[in-house]
């Protein structure tokens, strides 16, 4: 009987059970780009990890990337998740596991950095791969499709809903209160014709919508819709936030600044999931992004692939 091992861990927690649940499989050598894809979907995970040895010697690992239906670039949430498993490793592939480690994804390099307790792995901290670019601007009326919305939840003031990336791309709009944001329910004919209108890179239209609470602007709760990738809802969206939160710093008016933005996402799915992003901006230009956050094995099995 022919058998891969797994790994599945929830990320951006602390909590079993909460968070946003990532399978790794942490020696993938040997299987196909359709078999990652089957299994994938098999998990129907919003990603699963497939880790292979590096190109490169100087990495440490390249790290390939499936939703439940197509392999995409970069993902927060996943880097994390891997991050930590392997951090539990004495060695990967036969080179020790220190506390840097540096993947090899389709997006680029990602650096990652473990934080240990006692010495054991409690999260990680992943530097987004690729700098801030900025897309198309989206109606109001189009993101109010996608989410069964009135256009006027929708705030414009700080920007229009837009496309954001530093890895991954994303739609992304403001909403007015917890009240819109707990309304919000996809549409995927709405989806759909969004995405039949608009030119994303990586992966299908998905909608990452935000509200800032009132006592701390750089604290957000958000929820991340995916209809078209087979995930209608996201509990924890790490290259979301982080392309989120570079605009944001962006935007603001003070050229030089450090900012840490706390994002809440999954609390309407009963997954309660903290992401940090530290963002460095100099000179007016966002020049480093940062996303941590804490995980907590769940399950280990075997994949039967080969009776």
């Amino acid at each position: 009987m022919h058998t891969i091992s797994y790994v599945t861990v929830d990320v951006f927690t602390s909590t079993r059970f909460e968070g946003n649940p990532l399978a790794v499989i942490s020696d993938a050598r040997g299987l196909t780009d359709a078999a990652m894809q089957k299994i994938a979907t098999e998990f129907n995970y919003s990603e699963v990890t497939f880790v292979l040895p590096p190109e490169d010697p100087e990495n440490t690992a390249r790290v390939r990337i499936f939703t439940p239906t197509m392999e995409i670039p970069f993902a927060g949430h996943p880097n994390v998740g891997t991050a930590y498993v392997l951090g539990q490793r004495a060695e990967i592939f036969g080179k020790p596991v220190g506390d840097r480690l540096r993947f090899e994804e389709k997006a680029g390099i990602v650096e990652v950095s473990l934080k240990r307790s006692g010495g054991s792995v409690t999260a990680a901290a992943i530097r987004a791969p690729e700098p801030l670019s900025i897309g198309d601007t989206i109606t109001t009326e189009t993101i109010a499709r996608c989410v069964t919305l009135d256009p006027g939840v929708i705030v414009t003031s700080t920007h229009a809903p837009v496309f954001a990336s530093v890895g991954l791309n994303f739609a992304v709009a403001e909403l007015n209160g917890l009240d819109a944001l707990a309304a919000a329910r996809p549409n995927l004919a709405g989806f759909q014709a969004a995405a039949g209108r608009q030119t994303t890179s990586g992966h299908d239209f998905s909608l990452f919508l935000y509200v800032k609470t009132s006592e701390n602007p750089w604290n957000i709760r958000a929820r991340m819709f995916a209809p078209l990738d087979n995930v209608p809802e996201d509990p924890a969206t790490g290259s979301a936030s982080a392309a989120l939160s570079a605009y944001l710093v962006s935007l603001a008016p003070d050229a030089d600044r450090n900012i840490r933005v706390t994002i809440e996402q999954g609390v309407e799915m009963g997954r309660r999931s903290i992401i940090a992003v530290d963002v460095m901006k100099s000179g007016g230009i966002v020049t480093d992004v940062v996303i941590s956050g804490s995980c907590v094995p769940v399950m280990r099995g075997e994949i039967v692939l080969q009776d």
